[in-house]
């Protein structure tokens, strides 16, 4: 597997990647008009060409894993920090109720804490953005790339 692949597996292979992000739009665009729900559209796409090009392509076996490894690892970090964001809103809302604090300062709070978590969802986006991006173009170019800090879940 250490020769060139051919340009069909390697636009394949560059496709797992970057289908995932087209996942995350999809799901925030959805979030956007109104449809509150979290679903793993990030793993949809990856998975369906992994699925069906695995045997056929080692490249696009190898490749298919690891962008599904860092997308199924990415998901679990996001739904830990969701967790924590809501914990936080529910504790810093029950700690303001409960010291009689005043709507206004209740308010700051609440608007403080949402500033902070959106910055913090948007550097998660941006840094996901620059990571599969990077790792499509090595696939692209045939090279091996691990995703960094990446649960090996699918070996």
């Amino acid at each position: 597997m250490r020769e060139k692949p051919k340009q069909q597996m390697r636009i394949l292979a560059m496709l797992c990647h970057f289908s995932a992000l087209l996942g995350w739009i999809l799901l925030f665009l959805l979030v956007f008009i109104g449809i509150p729900l979290y679903l793993p559209l990030n793993l949809l796409a990856p998975f369906l060409i992994w699925r069906f090009k695995k045997a056929q392509y080692p490249w696009i076996d190898f490749q298919g894993k690891e962008s599904l490894n860092f997308q199924i690892t990415w998901t679990l970090y996001t739904l830990i920090f969701m967790a924590i964001s809501l914990f936080l809103v529910l504790t810093s809302f029950s700690l303001a109720v409960t010291t009689n604090s005043s709507v206004n300062e209740v308010k700051i709070t609440l608007d403080s804490l949402l500033i902070v978590f959106l910055s913090l969802i948007l550097l998660i986006l941006i840094v996901q953005s620059f990571v599969v991006t990077f790792a499509a173009i090595k696939a692209y170019n045939g090279e091996h790339y691990r995703y960094p800090l990446t649960m090996r879940i699918l070996r």
